[in-house]
């Protein structure tokens, strides 16, 4: 575990607990080919898949340096260059500008013979941008990328997401969402006694679910959905509040609020629940970058942000392959198809796994590695 100050000039505010990037490496003792791990949306560099990929790389001979998403309250505080993350070539202008940080506090004590790049989910998306960035930078000149259940169109995945809450809890300001999050909270009360080193997160969620099947509850399909919408509802909460937060919008707190050690979190957190993506790209994100961009419009900033906004560029890139699942919840119809056409052979595309549902079967860590 390591720490790194990005940009040595920004002062943070008082309630910003940890002032420096943190990431992780995991070191060969010899000369060894490098992995940068990037994660998944709102997660850090300590996640659960991070970490099957640290070992599973580690253990096959690599370096592995573990960098947390750009949707993350970490990096989002110390490593954004506008603290306002989902735009992709800026995520990745600032994840590359952290390689290269990362890279230069550690090269003396870690001998590298050659660079590779990796990431799950959002990250997936993260390591094609920041490999096309590295073909003009040359800094690192990534032997191999490889993308695993990136989305296609970052605002259709991200919608897709907040819909399974919406449509099954409608109208999240109703007494219905009330109900289900009070419930929620009861079970994450209780599971939490029980384990207090637990985060509260996707995984959490999950621990929460097991729990009922242990005591001989079952859930329905429209419950196990709210459950996932909850999940990315709880992420993209956490983006926006730091986001209006750091960039001083008055969004959702309000501007130039100073929190004291003791003051309570709960007012803001209880907006934030009730707010989706969508609202965070329509309210915040697109004025934002208007603002700094009059010439930009709502649908460039969707399409920019999108694979297919790089398409030739991939299609021609042989050192990039893909490892996806055909029936991945992220993708709206006909999206997996633009996978087969665009990298042909260099697409692993099984036919079951959901989003990332499967990344640490035997299978599917092999091919990770190979």
């Amino acid at each position: 575990e390591k720490k790194i100050v990005i940009f040595p000039d920004r002062k943070l505010p008082d309630a910003v607990a940890v002032r420096s990037f943190q990431y992780a490496i995991t070191a060969q003792d010899k000369a060894a080919p490098l992995v940068f791990v990037i994660a998944g949306t709102g997660s850090s560099h300590q996640a659960a898949k991070v970490r099957q990929m640290e070992a599973a790389l580690y253990g096959a001979g690599f370096h592995v340096i573990s960098l947390s998403s750009p949707t993350f309250n970490n990096f989002i505080q110390t490593a954004s260059s506008t603290r306002m993350p989902g735009r992709t070539a800026v995520d990745a202008a600032d994840l590359y500008q952290v390689m290269e940080k990362v890279w230069e506090a550690n090269k003396s004590k870690v001998e590298v013979t050659d660079f590779h790049v990796t990431g799950y989910s959002l990250g997936g998306a993260n390591a094609a941008f920041v490999a096309k960035l590295d073909e003009e930078k040359k800094r690192f000149n990534f032997k191999k990328v490889l993308m695993i259940n990136p989305p296609v169109n970052l605002y259709h995945s991200v919608g897709i997401l907040d819909r399974m809450l919406t449509k099954n809890i409608p109208g999240p300001v109703a007494p219905d969402f009330n109900t289900f999050f009070d419930k929620l909270m009861q079970r994450f009360s209780e599971v939490y006694s029980q384990d207090d080193r637990l985060e509260f997160n996707d995984e959490f969620l999950y621990r929460i679910y097991e729990k009922n099947l242990e005591e001989g509850r079952t859930a329905k399909p429209e419950v196990l959905e709210a459950l996932i919408g909850i999940s990315f509802r709880l992420s993209s909460a956490n983006m926006a509040t730091i986001a209006d937060f750091a960039t001083q919008r008055g969004w959702i707190v309000p501007k130039g609020h100073k929190f004291s050690r003791t003051e309570s979190t709960t007012p803001y957190y209880k907006v934030a629940t009730r707010t989706s993506f969508v609202d965070y790209f329509d309210e915040l994100y697109v004025p934002f970058y208007r603002e700094l961009e009059p010439a930009s419009s709502r649908d460039s900033l969707i399409r920019e942000s999108s694979l297919e906004s790089i398409e030739p560029y991939l299609r021609g890139a042989e050192k990039i392959g893909v490892m996806h699942n055909a029936d991945d919840i992220i993708l709206a119809p006909g999206e997996i198809d633009l996978f087969r056409q665009v990298f042909g052979n260099r697409a692993k595309i099984y036919p079951h796994g959901g989003h990332c549902g499967n990344m640490a079967y035997r299978d599917n860590v092999t091919y990770l590695v190979d």
